[in-house]
């Protein structure tokens, strides 16, 4: 019998019986068949995996046996395959092999695993074209939401099914991918550095990102195998992460001996941190694309977006326009004056008949201010005043002494382009005196903008933090509804453990009351043989005196 010790075999049945045909074009062909049988390791208390082996040789036309040890472990390796196979004879096998080709496996379940239900592991009855999990591994909700996203098709089911993998291209799935090149330092057990040792990642967004589902993860290959599909290197409490996928090929990783992982090696541990920093990176750059709160640089990814949009006008051109646009409300425009005067300073009208330079005393006749800020502070007010009276001063200075009622009117302007109050000289009042009057209307209309101006601000501030705030409380819910999902399936996978510790510490307790009670019947036997053997001492003593009294 053939000792192989593996480390993973077919676990959907408790027996598997294994065709195999080897060899090209006829030539040293051979053909084997095993069994691995839980139900036999079992049975018979086998601390190792052994699997029972058949070889069999080609030559010229016929089958001949191919004896590794002798004909006994043949004979043996017979009969252990017939009595725990569906098969009840040597020929029975050999007819298998008629329904295979020249080369190739062909894979026999018997005896399969059941659940907790009384129902089998294997659905055979979903699809009839494939053979699918039943149980965690098979979720409808997955296949329902596969159905629905169809680009996220091999995240959601490639868990569940044994049908053939279709090729398929994951970066056809990706939106917004970008390619990183990773370059393995190297060890310190004093190898050289390879310098084809290299992989190109591409990861993006799946294309069904925005529905904001937790898919995520890395497909890493290893010389075009695929080994880890869609790991996962980022566990975060929230929705960080979601939807960036990844692709790969490490050949510089040495995969396990069953192709099923990689071996914990200090390369793998560099791999998978390099992976976890590229997602993180790619993800908080790239996360409020596809509908997320951004996560950093709130103030660059703005600006992006305003500087890729057709309306943007930079900062420096709409202050400009602004400036224009107040000074084309406010300036004082000669080519309006009909009265075919000059200008004198910035906003003082002389008529050209008064060649004396005396300024003109009609009604029509106004001083304009300088264009303002826009501040809504009150020292712009008071520079306002401090302009007029600076330029009443510059015209008298310039110009010979008028009086009082020859000045029309001194309109003074306010932030919004109308007048707020108009001192007319004729009415007997001097426009100095009412400098603190004009200071404190406008200090009062400041105060009553800026205080309209905080209130609307604070309507924007308010409903941009209940949105703020809303969005945090989805995300909770989903994170919350993750932890529910992977507490119920830790649940779940304790529960089978505890069930699975309970089968065993049974069967356990079962072997220990055999072995008591074949303990006890050996020793009653035992008792028996020795009550028997003094019987037989005695009889042969009492034999013996009397022959020697004789």
């Amino acid at each position: 019998m053939v000792k192989l010790y593996v480390y993973q075999a077919v676990g959907y049945a408790k027996v598997s019986t294994i065709f195999l045909i080897s060899g090209q074009d006829r030539h040293c062909v051979t053909q084997s068949i095993g069994l691995l049988s839980y139900t036999f390791l079992m049975s018979t208390k086998k601390e190792d995996i052994v699997v029972p082996i058949l070889d069999y040789e080609l030559c010229e036309r016929d089958w001949h046996k191919i004896v590794r040890s002798s004909a006994d472990d043949w004979n043996r390796n017979v009969d252990t395959i017939i009595n725990w196979s569906p098969y009840s004879s040597e020929a029975e096998l050999l007819q298998q092999f008629n329904l295979m080709k020249d080369h190739g496996t062909r894979v026999v379940i018997y005896n399969l695993w059941e659940d907790d239900q009384g129902q089998l592991e294997l659905e055979f009855n979903a699809d009839r074209h494939d053979i699918q999990l039943r149980g965690v591994n098979r979720d409808e909700k997955n296949i329902d939401m596969a159905k629905k996203y169809p680009n996220s098709r091999h995240f959601l089911t490639y868990r569940h099914s044994l049908r053939d993998v279709e090729h398929h291209n994951i970066v056809n799935d990706m939106m917004m991918a970008e390619e990183v090149t990773y370059r393995p330092q190297p060890t310190t057990d004093g190898v050289p550095r390879d310098t084809n040792m290299v992989a190109v990642v591409t990861v993006g967004f799946v294309k069904d990102a925005t529905a904001h589902f937790d898919i995520q993860g890395f497909n890493v290959y290893h010389k075009n195998r695929l080994i880890k599909p869609f790991w996962r290197v980022w566990n975060s409490a929230g929705s960080d992460g979601r939807g960036v996928i990844g692709v790969l090929e490490a050949n510089f990783v040495e995969p396990a001996h069953d192709k099923q992982g990689f071996e914990r090696t200090t390369v793998l541990a560099r791999l998978e941190n390099k992976l976890l920093s590229m997602q993180k990176t790619y993800w908080y750059t790239n996360c409020h694309k596809i509908g997320y709160a951004p996560r950093r640089n709130k103030a660059q990814i703005e600006r992006e977006y305003r500087e890729s949009s057709p309306e943007y006008t930079p900062s420096s051109t709409r202050s400009k326009q602004k400036l224009n646009t107040k000074d084309n409300v406010k300036s004082y425009s000669p080519a309006s004056d009909n009265q075919g005067g000059k200008v004198v300073g910035k906003g003082v009208s002389v008529n050209a008949k008064y060649g004396n330079g005396n300024a003109y005393n009609g009604r029509s006749r106004e001083i304009f201010e300088e264009p303002s800020s826009s501040s809504p502070e009150d020292t712009s007010y008071e520079n306002e005043v401090s302009r007029v009276r600076r330029r009443k001063v510059n015209e008298n200075s310039h110009s010979t002494p008028v009086k009082d009622k020859e000045i029309a009117s001194c309109p003074v302007k306010k932030a919004n382009g109308g007048t707020l109050q108009e001192l007319d000289v004729d009415s007997g009042v001097d426009p100095c005196t009412l400098d603190g009057h004009v200071l404190d209307q406008m200090k009062a209309e400041n105060r009553q903008l800026k205080e309209s101006l905080e209130k609307k601000e604070g309507g924007i501030l308010s409903k941009c933090n209940l949105e703020r705030e809303l969005q945090l409380e989805r995300d909770k819910y989903k994170s919350l509804k993750t932890k529910l999902q992977e507490a119920k399936g830790r649940i779940e996978e304790l529960n089978k453990e505890q069930e699975s510790l309970i089968d065993i510490f049974s069967e356990e307790r079962d072997r220990r009351d055999n072995e008591e009670e074949n303990l006890r019947k050996r020793l009653r036997d035992a008792s028996n043989l020795i009550e028997e053997l003094r019987e037989r001492a005695r009889v042969l003593e009492s034999k013996k005196s009397r022959s020697s009294k004789q």
